[in-house]
Parts: C-alpha cells; structure tokens; sequence
C-alpha cells in the first residue's frame, strides 16, 4: 500500500437491516478489498428477528487506484463480526468520509456534507493544511498513522446566535446574543473582515465586553466604526462538535471618512483654465455610487487603489462665478454622505499669493484662503499651506503620513479596542516598527509611530502580556533610531501639536520595558541612544545591586541591599531592569513642579529603574545615582506623569542631592523607581574665587566695623541718648549692630561646619544666619515707625517703656516666627538647606523666606520716609516738636534715608540675580553690597550723626589733655547736660 496511493472510503451507516441472505455480491469492476471493520452501537435489541433494526457501522473500502466507483454496490453483506445479529443485508450506504494516500503514507481525510470530525479529533490533529486551528470547521484532518474514526452526523444546532439588525450606525453599540439550548463550552468569538479570510479573534477590551448568564452569551461592541464591518462567528463546543455560528454585520461610512481634494479652492481665471476635485472614500462591503454636481461641462471618472477608490470630477472651464460643488455618494437604505467643496474665483484686485515651488507646486491662491495639495504616492494626508492677508506665503503644513505606518497604527488602535490576540499581535506590531522608522519624514509619520508605542503599551498593560527577548530588541531598535537627530526637526514640529508626545513614549517604553518575559533574563541592549540591563536577582548582600553605564554623564547606580532585601527573602522572583535613554530628556518639555521655578537644562539622559516581584511592579525602593564630571548645580528630579493635565513635568519630590565621594561626583536619592535625570542651572556660575574671596574679606570688614559700632556705643551712649527720639534711634541701631554681628559670624562660620541635614551645626549655622538677618531689617522697621510716630502723633506720645517693649517684640519675635515657620515647613522635605552650605537652600525658600519680607520691609521703610519729609517741610506750628527733638528726628531721617535705599539696592539685586544668573556685573555688586552692610551702619548710623562725633571729639579730648580743670569742666558740663535732659524727658512723659 506504501508503494502506491490508494483512495479509502469510511462509511458510517444507520440503515435498516432486514431479513434477507448473507450474500456478497459486487457490482463493481474494481478490486475491492472489506478491511475489517468495528461493531456498530446495537439499538433495539430487544425486538423481535423479523423487525427492522437500525444500527451504526463503520467500513473501510480500500481501492487500488485514486478513483474511485462513481456508484458503490448497494446489496453489501455486512462481516460477520459486524454485529451479533445474523443474517444481516446491507440494503443502503450513506458515504461520511474520503481520504487520500500520499506517497509518504499522509491520510488526508475530508468529511462530506453534513458530517464532522468530532472535537476531540478536531483538536488532537492537524488541518489538511498541516496546521492545527482552534477555528476551522473540522471538515478536513491530516493523519501520519491509521485514521482513528471517521467523520459522524450532525445533530441539530445547539444554540442560535441573535442579532436585532445587520446594519449598525456608526459610533452605536452592537449587541449579539448566544442562546444555548445544550451545554457549551470552550466558548470564543472572531470577526471575519470582508478584505481578509483570517479570523480575528475578539477578546475584552476597551470597546469589546462579554457577559453570560444562564442558557445565553453574549457580545456588545462599543463606539463601532468601518473596522468592524464584517461577519461576527461564534465558535464553541457542544455535543461533542466544534460548532461554528455567524452573523453578517455592516457599518456605514461617517461623512468625515469622505475625503475631499480640495476641501476649498481658489482659483484665477485668467491663470487656470480648468480644475480637478477628488472625492475618496475607504473600501467598504458596502456600495456606494458617488456623484457630483453640478456636473455640466466636467467629467467624472472612478478611480480605484489598494485601499480606497475616488471619483475625480474633471472641470474643464472654470465658472464665472463662486460656485460650490457637492459630492454625494448614495448606499441603499442609507442616507447620503454630502461632501461639499467651495470655489471662489480670484477677480480683478483682490490680493493674491503668487506661485510658488516650495515642496510642491503652489497655484496663484486668494489671500485668506489655504491652498491644498496631495501627498505622494503611498502617503495619506494632504499638504497645506495658507496665503495671509497680505499676499505672502505662510509655512507649509504637511499632514502626511505613509500608507504603511497608518495602517500599523490603526492595527495597534484595534488592538487595543479588543481585535486580536495581544501575545502575538504585539510582537508582530513591533517587528514592523524598525524598517517604517526608517522611512520617518514627516511630523505625521512620527507622531503616529509613536502613538502606535503608546497603543502597545496599553495593550500589555492591561492583558499583561510578556514580551520575548526578539520584540524588546525590536522596540529598543525602534527607540535608537527615534532618538537620532536626524529627526530632531520632525520632534519640534510634532510637539507643536501634541506636547504631551515625548511623556507619552517615555512611558510606554517604560512600560514594555518592564514587561519582558522572566524567562528572558538575563538580558541586555546597547545601542548609541539606548542602554538597557536587565537580570534576575537570586539573593542580595551589601552593597546591594551596583549598575554603570559608559554615558556622558557617566552613570553608576545603586539599589542598596536592605531595599531588596524583603522581596529576596520572602522567595519572589525579582527582576530589575535599567534603562538608560539619551536625548530623550531634551524632548520632555521644561515644565517644573511647584517650587521649582528656576529654568534649567538636562544633561541628555534619563535613567529608568523598574523591579518586579512575581509580575507586580514593586516601586518603594531607594535608588542611589552618582553622576560624575557635573560641575554645575544640579537638582534631582524624576519625570511626573500626572502634572500639567497629564502632559507631564520635572519634580523632585521624594529626591535629594547628596554630597559624593569625591568632588566630581554629584550623588542623588531618591526614595521612589520611576525615570530620573538630574538638572542643571542654565546660568549656573561656577564657584567664582574672586567672588568667595570678595565676599569673606566684606563680611570680615563688617564684623570689624560692627564690633566698632559697638565699643563706640559703649563710649557715648550716655551723652548721646539725651531724649526719648534719641533713646529709640539708637536702641534701634544697636540691636541692628548687634543682629548683623551675629549673623555675620554665622555666615563666616558656616563652611567650618560638615553640610548636610545630618548635621546639627550645620542646620543650627543655617537657622541662626535666617533669624539674624531677618532681625536685623526688623529692627530697621522698627526704627522707621518710631519716627512716624513721633513725627505724627506729637500729642499722643507713649511711654519709653512700652515702646521698648514693642520694639523688641517687632525685632526679636516676628524673625523668630518666620524662621521657626520656614524651618517646619522645608525641613521634613529635605528643602532647608542649600546643598553643599550651611545657608538657606536658594531654590525657593530663599526667596520666599527672607528676600520677599526685605523687601516689603525695604518698601514699607520707603513710604514712611515720604511721609516724614513731607511732614518736616511743612511743618505745624502747633505740632512742631522742640528743636532738640526735631534734630534727634532729622538725625534718624538721616539714616534711614541713606541705609533704606542702600538695602533695598542690595536685595532688590540679589532677587535680580536669583532670576537671571547671566551678569556677572549684578553678581559683583550684590557680592560687595552685601557683604558691607555693617560698614553701612558703622558710617551712615554713627560717623554721620554729629551727636556722636562731638561726644567721641570730646571724649578723646578729655583722656588727651593732662589738666585737671579741663576734666573737671567736662564732666560738669556732662553732668548738667544729664540733668537737663532728664528734665526735659520728665516733662515729656
């Protein structure tokens, strides 16, 4: 039999047997051979001999040649093994199955109508194909050995698929319903599409659910469109059969499918003779005839593609007047899709843009109106462009997109919706994406590519697909030549239109990233623009988990022991997988968390760490990154999704600036795996010498000058604190002196002192130099109000003591408020200190913490001193204060007049350059203003006031001169100066 092919015949019989001889008699000239076969199911074996009995029997014919009798022998008898019951005449055969020998012994066998292979044989072998499918008919079954059966009969349906109407309109919800009158299983559902013979499977997604209950399923579609025109089938097992069960659904074309070339037009007489409109539409099950009107003196003509066809009205004289002309495509049982264009005639003066050949070839256009053209071959879109109201050319705007890569992302779109099986969708989709990169050239073609990244990673995402080694290849591969900058250009002008683009890919490649099969690992990926690592971790000990990459800036990261440690000793399956992506970051858009108001620059890398526990994503884990040769300020950011409305943006919560192992190194922590970066000042000013150098030997020049003020003031206060105004100056100027001696200290004591919040000094140095500062302009306030007071409320004077009293409350208490607030609030967030010094951090709380209450005190000082001169040019005679008083009052006015102004210039500057780091001029002076502040108050506070300048002339005069009457008389004149002034305070109170 090998030698040859034989033909085979299986019959199944349920025929009636009747009482007649066991007789054999062919009618057939062939040879023919009985081969056996196996008892059939008895029924009814309790009848009596005579009665017909009805019985199933399986017989294998076996023929010499290929062909077999066009007529088999009817008057068979059965072998005597067939059944117990003798004599036996076969009296009818009813053929089931036929099946073909290939030389290499293949049985290929075909059930005929009306029977099938049973599910179990269905699903054991493969097709006549050489396949095996879960959704074909079970009619053909490949065999290598003897075939085990044959082909039975089958019963009736087992259930009746329901649908309310086979027309569905666009953007509705379509509605099927599986009643089941016997026990189903294995249950699917497919969409067979007109253009196609494949099935595609129907799984839940975002437009596609299934619901069951007792005796029926079903199936409801959501939000339909043309991609789901085709015939739905329902495939499941019942009653030992694979049965399958279908029904035709079409959905019309939506009049925005209806492309229109040109959608308007304007056109010049005198330069056109005539004009073309294309009206195109996708292909479709169902017929549309399209027309245009008007249609005098123009043709139409139909013209068909691989995916759509067009009716192109040719207009062989332009009209005289603006004309619209309508599209209209007609479907039974529908209602007409309407496609206007409008044509307006250029006439005589109206402004025009002339032609033009930038990229295509632009005809003489109306101003106003956007000229139109079409794209290449194998491209989908349109190039447009708009002539402005004065005649000139705007840019051109190309919606193109190649056929091949829409099509692409219209697959991964449907996908999404529920079309396909995403385990082998997905890694098809990505091996296609590498080759259509390379044919990027439009902003359109790129926005879709990656919109296709985006779609599959929602796909795994919620079916929680795994990728295999050869599609994280292929998506890596992708993401390299995306980032290349080549297509720089192409990202700008895709970006214009969707800002959110490069947050979206950032995430979807982290997503897919993160989904690569636990069976893959060890994995790794290296590229110009892509670095990727991704392992196993079977156990862990200190250090913990180390990672470098050979980038710009060079990149070692450290995930420590104790932060895996839960998850290896709990026996999880832990994989960690590093991403490095250059030139991403410079895609992201500049948009910064809440406080972080400072513009910055990235340095081309962003670093994306994932750990998964058992397939779930773990993400509480701290993260250790050493950047090294980053000689800026820098801060450590991660990439927020969800700020900006989802467009994304830079924060740094959760991560800090550490100081490294060696200068170059610049370390951040974060607490959190997401993707990292760091940022870096555009303005950032190296540590300038000359700068350090300036600002130490300025404050060491005030300190000496401040301690000046001091002995000096321990020298004359008593001579000159001679009335209640004089008493308040100076008590004022002191504690001034006394604060900006402090706080100068501190400033110089600072770098002394180990940085970081781990240091008590430290943080102590910072919160000290805070206070003082503030103290030291509050006290400068003070002073300003104690003049206005006294300047305008002459009658209604109040007591030293009480004055004193709130002073000091205004001088001591308010700063201490506001630096014990700003200590509570940017302490727990690690948000106090400046990174590297014991000062206020600059990014901010600086700002919002002293430079903003100086200068409102600055201001406030400002408008006091304006109402004080005003009040003493145009002074009242019944309130004009005595002389000594109203000298005391011009010497505070004095002052404050020239200190005012010098401290507002200082932090008016030292906002300036917290916003704009460019000049170095600002910086300078700030530098030099600042750090003199108490030679300001040494010689506009005491040096300037005549008072004390008489008191030091006389004091030095006195120790000078070697005669006793000269002391005598000074002292007494001292003395009696004392008692008048006592006096006169006394009649003041």
């Amino acid at each position: 039999m090998a030698s040859r092919a034989l033909s085979q015949l299986l019959l199944a019989m349920m025929l009636p047997l009747l009482k007649l001889e066991s007789t054999f008699v062919p009618t057939v000239q062939s040879e023919l051979k009985l081969s056996g076969g196996k008892p059939g199911q008895e029924l009814n074996q309790n009848k009596k001999v005579e009665e017909s009995v009805l019985v199933s029997s399986y017989v294998q014919l076996e023929f010499s040649n290929r062909t077999r009798p066009q007529k088999l022998p009817e008057n068979l008898t059965l072998p005597a093994a067939s059944t117990p019951l003798t004599p036996r005449t076969l009296t009818a055969l009813g053929l089931t199955t036929e099946c073909h020998v290939n030389p290499n012994g293949t049985r290929f066998c075909t059930c005929h109508s009306g029977y099938l292979w049973n599910a179990t044989l269905c699903s054991l072998y493969p097709t006549c194909h050489g396949h095996t499918s879960e959704t074909d008919s079970c009619m053909c079954r490949s065999f290598h050995g003897p075939v085990p059966g044959y082909c039975q009969l089958l019963p009736p349906a087992p259930a009746d698929l329901i649908l309310d109407s086979q027309l569905q309109m666009p953007r509705d919800t379509l509605n099927l319903i599986l009643l089941k009158k016997e026990e189903a299983t294995n249950l699917r559902w497919y969409l067979k599409h007109p253009e196609s013979d494949k099935l595609t499977f129907l799984r839940p997604g975002t437009n596609v659910s299934q619901m069951s209950s007792q005796g029926q399923t079903g199936l409801s579609i959501t939000g339909l469109s043309r991609h789901w025109t085709g015939s739905y089938v329902s495939i499941f097992e019942a009653q030992g059969f694979r049965w399958r069960l279908s029904q035709v659904v079409q959905v019309p074309l939506e009049e925005k499918e209806v492309v229109r070339l040109p959608d308007e037009l304007s056109i010049s007489r005198a330069s056109s003779s005539g004009f073309q409109l294309s009206c195109c539409i996708p292909l479709t099950n169902l017929t549309y005839t399209a027309t245009w009107s008007p249609g005098e003196g123009s043709q139409a003509s139909l013209h068909n593609f691989s995916d759509s066809q067009c009716l192109v009205l040719t207009v062989e004289h332009c009209p005289e007047a603006d004309t619209t002309y309508t599209c209209t495509l007609h479907s039974q049982n529908l209602a007409p899709l309407v496609a206007p264009v409008s044509v307006t005639i250029i006439q005589d003066g109206d402004t025009t843009c002339p032609e033009d050949f930038s990229v295509v070839a632009w005809n003489v256009t109306k101003a106003g109106f956007v000229a139109q053209a079409p794209c290449p071959v194998n491209k989908r879109g349109m190039v447009k462009r708009l002539c402005g109201p004065d005649g000139t050319w705007g840019p051109v705007q190309n919606s193109c997109t190649e056929a091949e890569i829409l099509a692409t992302s219209i697959r991964a779109k449907l996908l999404l919706e529920g079309q396909g099986k995403p385990d082998e969708e997905v890694q098809c989709i990505l091996s296609r994406l590498p080759g259509q990169v390379d044919v990027v050239s439009t902003p359109s073609d790129l926005q879709e590519t990656l919109h296709t990244v985006t779609l599959l990673a929602n796909v795994v995402a919620e079916t929680r697909t795994e990728l295999t080694d050869s599609a994280l290849k292929d998506l890596l591969t992708t993401t390299d030549k995306i980032l290349e900058v080549k297509l720089s250009s192409l990202w700008t002008l895709a970006q214009a239109q969707a800002p959110a683009l490069a947050s979206d890919f950032l995430k979807a490649v982290e997503t897919l990233v993160h989904s690569l099969s636990s069976q893959q690992h060890p994995f790794s990926f290296t590229s110009s623009n892509v670095l990727l690592q991704s392992q196993l971790l079977r156990h862990t000990s200190p250090p913990g988990h180390q990672m470098s990459f050979p980038a710009w800036p060079f990149l070692q990261a450290l995930i420590p022991w104790y932060s895996l440690a839960p998850l290896v000793h709990n026996g999880t399956n832990v994989s960690i997988t590093t991403l490095v992506l250059q030139k991403l970051d410079h895609y992201l858009t500049s948009s910064y968390a809440q406080g972080m108001w400072t513009p910055y620059t990235t340095p081309g890398l962003v670093l994306v760490v994932s750990i998964t526990a058992d397939g779930q994503a773990f993400t509480q884990a701290e993260l250790i990154m050493d950047f090294e040769d980053v000689n800026v300020t820098v801060l450590c950011v991660f990439w927020d999704y969800s700020l900006f409305q989802g467009h994304g943006g830079w924060s740094d919560k959760g991560c800090r600036v550490h100081a490294g192992n060696t200068s170059a190194v610049t370390r951040c922590v974060c607490q959190h795996l997401t993707a990292f970066s760091i940022l870096m000042s555009q303005h950032a000013i190296p540590e300038n010498p000359i700068l350090n150098l300036l600002s130490q030997v300025g404050v060491g020049v005030s300190i000496l000058a401040l301690l000046t003020c001091l002995v000096i003031y321990r020298l004359v206060w008593g001579v000159v604190v001679r009335n209640k105004v004089s008493f308040f100056r100076h008590a004022a100027l002191y504690n001034m002196v006394i604060c900006l001696l402090v706080a100068d200290a501190c400033f110089l004591g600072g770098p002394f002192f180990p940085s970081g919040y781990h240091s008590l000094f430290c943080l102590a140095t910072a919160f000290l130099c805070h206070f003082f500062y503030l103290a030291t302009f509050f006290w400068m306030l003070a002073q300003a109000l104690v003049l206005a007071h006294q300047l305008l409320f002459v009658f209604h004077q109040l007591s030293k003591y009480l004055v004193l009293s709130l002073m000091v409350t205004l001088g001591y208490l308010c700063p201490l408020g506001f630096a014990g607030v700003t200590l509570g609030l940017y302490l727990p967030q690690r948000k106090y200190l400046w990174e590297g010094k014991c000062l206020l951090n600059e990014d901010g709380v600086m700002l919002h913490a002293f430079s903003e209450p100086v200068l409102a005190i600055v201001c406030v000082n400002g408008l006091v001193l304006v109402i004080v001169v005003l009040k003493l040019l145009r002074p009242s005679l019944s309130e004009g204060p005595p002389v000594e008083k109203r000298q005391a009052l011009v010497g505070v006015l004095k002052a404050l007049l020239i200190l005012t102004p010098i401290f507002g210039l200082t932090w008016g500057l030292g906002v300036a350059v917290i916003f704009d780091q460019d000049s170095m001029v600002s910086h300078y002076i700030f530098t030099i203003l600042n750090s003199l502040q108490g030679v300001f108050i040494l010689v506009f506070g005491c040096l300037t006031d005549k008072k004390v300048l008489e008191a030091l002339r006389k004091r030095f005069r006195f120790r000078g001169t070697q005669s006793s009457n000269s002391a005598v008389s000074l002292a007494t004149n001292e003395s009696c100066t004392s008692e008048h002034s006592k006096e006169r305070s006394e009649r003041a109170r």
